[in-house]
């Protein structure tokens, strides 16, 4: 689509013999291409049409750039400052923010002989209004694309989330690295999530109900359940690695279950659209059948040592069948079934689960301050920008709009990303430069270059968030073949292309680490307190429910949602952190320990609450009202403390042991309750709900409890 946005108007300007009127139409459409991005097409036609007015408003304004230097740097510095600004109000916002800067770049590349500034920069917007046609048309040509897409992604990215699992079974070296790749997987599949409702519950607001999307929306159901499943289900690898060394036969039929499971995945996302390369689950069957057969001789030789390692293999296997059950309801769906009633979700249920973004203009005032990462960043590329542009005029470099590009392509709030970046960037720019003086001396045709740099661009564009290493490359491509065809020595362009890129990379990186810097750990503390209070939230509705029993209400599974959203954004935040300079990295493994019990709060929480609806379970006992108090109560006083802590500032109190925390004050233990209730009944129902209920809300008191020590270590402001 890009292609096609700036192609035809430069064809039908060389064509009528316009060619000023085709550039600005052409730069316009690219300038708004960013912010069309997945989401429902309101959001992306809004996005784009606020992109248009931005660069419109850019053009004219740097339109007169050229006129004297003295009245450059201070406007453009104002103007990078408050163009990046506008990032505050989120993802969709901070690509706005992208197409805006990159027409105040490019402003410095293009003037036109033949049109008035206000004559250029009115057809830059009409360039924006032909991108935003062309994107509603493709949407209308193929309005499942999109959907389909995003489901297939999901669908891998589950799958290797469950193969990863698989491997961590059994004694593992590289334990630590596997649940790393784990987290991220995580991560990415939570942000997918969040893109595909949008699509799919958007479109159920705006266009009712529809076969289609419905069957869509119950597949996407089923994959979050999938996720949320395995995260339900935490592994004590401690005690799996005992049972698995005294019985390997478990962890390789394990193991080959899982294996299959992840690998029909697969094949669904290969074969999404046509149901009957799906398969048979026959492999899946006979593997639940043996294990089933395998475990129940395990218990039949009535040891009692074995029983709880029984109930252990026992539920572990009634997770993989909840896995199984998700996968032959996708496979249902696929096949086109006949949907009834009870299928289609309620529209006003469904807008509880879409989170809308705050565009209140206090927000703007309410950032200004150094706390603000975006503030920072803002500065931090408005002042970086300036000693680029400084620079490129000083040396008086071929194109020293180059250098300020490389800055804003490059940098970005977060150090790890930055560094990441550069270093792709300047390995792209070589193989790109590298590639196309090879190219240069075999090809000597203008047509050829411009062919070659908008396939280049196009490729550039697909990879950008792939593989940004590539991207540059072809992005390169792309400037390269451009400029021959306007400039006869190519190689002294591909000699300043690589010189500014370098400049470019050097300034962002050094800029990122000494220029008011924003650590991570400056708001990791605010990432803490929105896990812990989605994870509060999410175990008063477990607590609550299972108590009072009836039909589950659509809070738990906000909340359930909620939480799950938090702590993804609290992991990804955690791995910034961990990206960045030792020197930098404050109380790395006390927040660590505290990232990492949120963890496991969240597993905890979701392997109740998940039983508690799948499940009928007994009344409700004092002692469970008793535990869910205590709980709570801890779960209140942390919040507190991680109201007061500064995170900055280093550990003052390396052990504590003088607080009486609220365990002591039960006045019976909770290991022994599970025993209790197994020897009270032979009912092996109410032995299962006794050994998960009891464990968990022994776990979960006892996260708290370490919660509630570990923040009484840090200081407070």
């Amino acid at each position: 689509m890009i292609g096609i946005a700036i192609t035809v108007p430069i064809i039908l300007g060389i064509v009528t013999n316009k060619l000023d009127i085709g550039l600005a139409i052409c730069f316009g459409a690219f300038w708004c291409s960013p912010s069309d991005v997945s989401g429902s097409l309101k959001h992306k036609q809004i996005g784009i049409l606020l992109s248009a007015l931005l660069v419109v408003i850019i053009s004219f304004i740097g339109g007169y750039f050229h006129i004297s230097n003295i009245f450059l740097f201070p406007v453009l510095s104002v103007l990078t400052f408050s163009i990046a600004y506008i990032s505050i109000y989120g993802f969709r916002a901070s690509l706005i923010s992208f197409s805006g800067l990159l027409a105040l770049v490019l402003s410095f590349a293009h003037t036109s002989a033949y049109l008035e500034v206000y004559e250029y920069a009115l057809l830059i917007g009409v360039g924006g209004l032909w991108y935003l046609l062309l994107s509603t048309i493709w949407f209308y040509i193929n309005p499942k694309a999109e959907t389909e897409e995003t489901l297939i992604e999901i669908i891998l990215i589950s799958a290797n989330f469950l193969d990863t699992r698989r491997k961590l079974i059994g004694e593992q070296p590289n334990r630590n690295s596997l649940q790393t790749q784990l987290m991220s997987l995580q991560i990415e599949l939570t942000e997918h999530h969040e893109t595909l409702r949008e699509i799919l519950i958007s479109y159920r607001k705006t266009s009712g109900k529809s076969n289609y999307q419905s069957r869509r929306l119950l597949i996407f159901i089923q994959l979050v359940e999938l996720l949320e499943t395995a995260i339900a289900n935490p592994v004590n690898y401690n005690k799996m690695d005992t049972v698995f060394k005294m019985h390997p036969e478990y962890k390789s039929d394990f193991q080959k279950l899982i294996l299959e499971l992840s690998n029909q995945l697969r094949n669904i996302a290969a074969n999404f659209n046509e149901p009957k390369k799906l398969g048979s689950n026959q492999e899946l069957s006979s593997f639940f059948d043996a294990l089933e057969i395998n475990i129940q001789k395990f218990k039949n030789e009535n040891r009692p040592e074995d029983y709880e390692r029984y109930l252990m293999l026992q539920n572990y296997l009634e997770y993989q069948k909840k896995q199984f059950e998700k996968l032959k309801k996708i496979k249902w769906l696929l096949g086109n079934h006949k949907l009834t009633s009870e299928h289609f979700i309620e529209k006003e249920k469904l807008k509880r689960f879409i989170v809308s973004q705050n565009y209140d203009p206090k927000l703007l005032l309410r950032n200004l301050s150094f706390r603000s990462t975006i503030f920072r960043h803002s500065l931090r590329l408005a002042l970086t920008v300036i000693i680029g542009y400084g620079i490129g005029l000083f040396f008086d470099l071929q194109n020293p709009y180059w250098i300020i590009l490389t800055i804003i392509i490059i940098m970005r709030p977060s150090y790890g990303l930055t560094k990441t970046r550069s270093k792709d960037r300047i390995i792209g720019t070589f193989i790109g430069a590298i590639i196309a003086s090879g190219l240069v001396f075999l090809i000597n045709d203008p047509y050829v270059y411009g062919a070659l740099g908008v396939i280049a661009l196009v490729i550039a564009f697909s990879m950008v968030k792939k593989n940004y290493k590539a991207s540059s490359t072809f992005i390169t491509l792309s400037v390269i073949f451009i400029y021959a065809i306007l400039q006869p020595d190519i190689l002294k362009v591909i000699q300043f292309r690589v010189l500014d890129t370098l400049i470019g990379v050097a300034l962002s990186y050094s800029a990122m680490r000494w220029l008011l810097p924003a650590w991570s750990f400056m708001e990791i503390g605010d990432n803490i307190k929105d896990g812990l209070k989605a994870n509060t939230s999410f175990f008063k509705s477990i607590s609550s429910y299972y108590q009072q029993k009836g039909e589950i209400p659509t809070s738990l599974k906000v909340n359930r949602k909620e939480a799950f959203l938090q702590m993804s954004n609290l992991s990804a935040a955690f791995q910034r952190m961990a990206q960045e300079p030792k020197s930098k990295q404050n109380n790395l493994d006390h927040i660590y320990e505290l990232v990492e019990i949120n963890q496991s709060f969240l597993a905890s929480l979701a392997s109740l609450s998940a039983y508690i609806q799948n499940h009928q379970t007994t009344k409700a006992s004092n002692k469970f009202v008793l535990i869910s108090e205590k709980i709570q109560e801890n779960l209140d006083l942390v919040c507190s403390q991680l109201k007061t802590i500064n995170f900055e500032l280093p550990i003052i109190n390396s052990s504590v042991s003088s607080l009486e925390y609220p365990s002591k004050k039960l006045g019976f233990s909770i290991e022994k309750l599970t025993n209790e209730t197994i020897l009270q009944t032979d009912n092996e129902r109410s032995h299962k709900e006794a050994h998960l209920i009891w464990e968990q809300l022994n776990w979960l008191l006892s996260l708290s409890e370490n919660m509630l020590r570990l923040t009484t270590k840090f200081q407070v402001t």
